[in-house]
């Protein structure tokens, strides 16, 4: 008598491709179910400015989706480009991410030579949110109107100082297009960060801060600092009695910052897709979306696509403006 031969039932075939789906990446490469550690997201800049803010809103809300530790991980200096090198370097498994800021957009056109190149060391995710800047001064400044502080500047042309987030960052951008713009002198005083460099204005170390507005949103809400203008397109929803830069008589002025997450090149494409599938429905979530809004920002969510068209239109733009400014590449 002849055995038996097994042969499998359909559910069993499923169960069974299933299960090697889950393992297998492009070109037959085997992967484990991701991510199975704890995985780093590398911020360039130092704790509770507007990009470490969205940093953590993510690492929260992926933690909680792929039920893994997400680790916020700041590693500043270099107006950004420590950590974004630091990125650049990481091993590509997914278990290193970044969240920069528009800096790696603006860097590559403000210095010489950056140690990574933006898109060939980088593999895009989402832009996840964007916010303009924000011109502000301590509560009990005297200046309560852009022009207020224009003829502050001219009649102060060598004592008149600003404060910015650090050297070719779109805040610090922002100030010298408004003295381009309005003909004036304000001294930059460049800091590690948007969170000192508001911190400078509350001190009165400087006069005014140019920043991105999440970094300064509680405190204008809390009364400590006033806002003279938004730098958006139209008054920004939460701080809606703060007139733009446009009504305040500057044809076309704005200027925006984003936050991205982006993974060093060469990232498995399954771990790839799954990151940019969760980062963008993170941000999609009405309770994420919530969090994000009540700093300040707008959400995007966009797709990897979106990022990389916006990053390329970002650094002409940028050259362009320090060659108007007379800003000297680093």
């Amino acid at each position: 008598m002849r055995p038996t031969r097994w042969r499998p039932t359909r559910r069993e075939v499923l169960i069974g491709g299933t299960s090697a789906a889950m393992v297998l990446g492009a070109g037959g490469r085997a992967f484990a179910a991701y991510p199975e550690r704890p995985v780093t997201i590398i911020v360039p800049f130092p704790p509770a400015g507007p990009t470490d803010i969205i940093a953590r809103i993510l690492a929260n809300s992926l933690s909680q989706r792929l039920k893994q530790q997400f680790v916020v991980d700041n590693r500043t200096g270099a107006s950004g480009n420590t950590g974004l090198a630091q990125a650049a370097r990481a091993t590509p498994d997914g278990y290193t991410l970044l969240v920069t800021s528009t800096a790696i957009a603006v860097n590559a056109a403000v210095f010489k030579k950056i140690p990574y190149d933006p898109f060939k060391d980088f593999a895009p995710i989402s832009e996840l949110v964007n916010a303009p800047n924000v011109l502000v001064v301590a509560a009990g400044s005297d200046l309560k109107t852009v022009a207020d502080l224009v003829a502050q500047a001219k009649a102060n042309p060598k004592k008149f100082t600003y404060s910015h987030p650090g050297a070719g960052t779109k805040s610090h951008l922002t100030a010298e297009l408004l003295k381009l713009r309005a003909g004036i002198e304000m001294l930059a005083v460049p800091y590690r960060g948007a969170g000192p460099a508001v911190q400078a204005v509350l001190e009165g170390t400087v006069q005014v801060c140019s920043t991105a507005l999440a970094a300064a949103e509680s405190l204008i809400q809390g009364g400590k600092l006033r806002a003279l203008a938004v730098t958006s397109g139209k008054r920004w929803f939460s701080i809606p009695d703060v007139p733009t830069m446009i009504e305040q008589g500057f044809k076309d002025f704005v200027s925006d910052t984003f936050n991205a997450v982006l993974a060093p090149a060469g990232v498995p494409q399954p771990i790839l897709a799954t990151l940019v599938k969760e980062s963008r429905d993170a941000f999609q979530r009405p309770e994420v979306r919530a969090l994000a809004r009540k700093a300040g920002f707008d959400v995007v969510a966009g797709t990897p696509e979106q990022l990389t068209a916006r990053i390329k239109r970002e650094i002409p733009e940028v050259r362009e403006l320090i060659a108007r400014a007379g800003i000297p590449q680093q």
